[in-house]
């Protein structure tokens, strides 16, 4: 495929963010592509994460949905600890949680 769904999707993301910078906005959230996350069969997926909080790998994603991850991105920014309950991320990712990993309990200068 000359645009797979993921490239789709990581185009929409940047298109958004850069015209929130545009805009005179703070972006929403920091891009990192990555080749595989290991969810084949889960459709587009995406890992949201921050210092000391939960990481959560999403899939089932596409395109359409990119206005609603930012808006998830910005509630999971503003959380203490990484979770935005189910009843306050947008409708169309109610079933996009594939999973969560435990804040990092060591610092990045520690050996694991």
């Amino acid at each position: 495929m000359d645009c797979p769904p993921g490239a789709q999707l990581l185009e929409r993301l940047q298109d958004l963010l850069e015209a929130e910078r545009l805009a005179g906005q703070e972006p929403s959230a920091t891009l990192r592509p990555v080749a595989c996350l290991a969810a084949c069969d889960r459709g587009c997926t995406a890992a949201i994460a921050m210092p000391e909080r939960w990481t959560w790998l999403l899939g089932h994603l596409g395109a359409e949905k990119a206005e609603d991850i930012l808006a998830y991105a910005r509630l999971y920014a503003a959380s203490a600890k990484g979770t935005v309950m189910p009843s306050r991320r947008p409708a169309s990712l109610a079933h996009m949680v594939l999973g969560r990993v435990p804040a990092l309990l060591y610092t990045e200068q520690e050996e694991p």
